[in-house]
């Protein structure tokens, strides 16, 4: 009885699995982490997905080893805050020691068209891998800093495939100040540019404006923060567009003990989305 109770509770506890896919669009293979919540394992049932991205200088284990995602996941999840989710945490790192170098980030840039991949790849490898509720109201973005950035592009560019975007002291500009290493990286900086979500704001049309619009938003920033000025910028530009967004501004900066009361927000924030209240 003992070791069936064992087996049980075993069975029962989240996991984490280490993945690697291989993307014909970029060329390479691709790692990437993804946790299943306890009971994933010996049930039928389907479960929603977040898209968790990790910023500048790290890849996809950031999230597990710095951002303590597992506990943090388990925890709302057990104490009724969050919804059974998959968390989808894919590498959009960089080459070099530091991964800032080249192929770093989450748009498409000359000879590396990662967000086609991302969308075109990693999105139906997960539906087909695991059992997930593939529709747009059970599927979420979330990430910080470079992974705010992307967060906040991919959920304006793609409405159709996100029922929430949640950036996380997102970069959305080089005007704000940010990391002089990450500067240096050209490759990058033109992909951010040009894709700039406070300009996509700015010009939208009304079918953009509408699209935005059916995207459950939440914008997170501590006020000490290097990237809070931009932010701020574009949920200002939101609300004059009126596309209902949610800020937080909580006492903190730009580090890991900030993002991490931020993804337990965000888990709450996208499970009232994920049950259609």
């Amino acid at each position: 009885m003992l070791l069936l109770l064992a087996a049980t509770l075993w069975a029962q506890r989240s996991q984490v699995r280490e993945l690697k896919m291989t993307s014909a669009i970029l060329g390479v293979e691709k790692e990437l982490s993804v946790y299943l919540p306890a009971g994933y394992e010996n049930s039928t049932r389907s479960y929603p997905v977040l898209y968790l991205l990790h910023g500048a200088s790290d890849d996809h284990r950031a999230w597990l080893q710095k951002g303590n995602v597992k506990t943090i996941a388990d925890e709302a999840i057990a104490g009724g805050a969050s919804l059974p989710v998959i968390i989808v945490m894919p590498d959009a790192s960089g080459e070099g020691e530091q991964r800032t170098g080249l192929n770093m980030g989450y748009f498409n840039m000359q000879g590396w068209a990662y967000e086609d991949y991302f969308f075109r790849e990693l999105i139906p490898f997960i539906d087909k891998t695991f059992r997930t509720l593939a529709d747009k109201r059970h599927r979420a973005v979330a990430g910080l800093s470079m992974g705010g950035g992307g967060t906040t592009v991919y959920a304006q560019r793609h409405p159709e495939v996100f029922g929430s975007g949640c950036p996380m002291s997102a970069l959305i500009t080089f005007s704000d100040r940010g990391n002089s290493t990450i500067r240096r990286n050209e490759q990058f900086v033109v992909s951010v540019d040009a894709t700039d979500p406070l300009k996509f704001v700015r010009s939208a049309t009304p079918a953009q404006i509408e699209s935005m619009r059916s995207v459950r938003w939440l914008i997170d920033c501590g006020d000490d923060d290097h990237l809070l000025e931009g932010n701020l910028n574009i949920f200002m530009e939101m609300r004059r567009k009126n596309i209902p967004a949610e800020l937080r501004v909580r006492n903190g900066a730009h580090n890991w003990n900030y993002w991490q009361v931020s993804l337990s927000s965000t888990l709450q924030f996208i499970s009232v989305g994920f049950a259609g209240e």
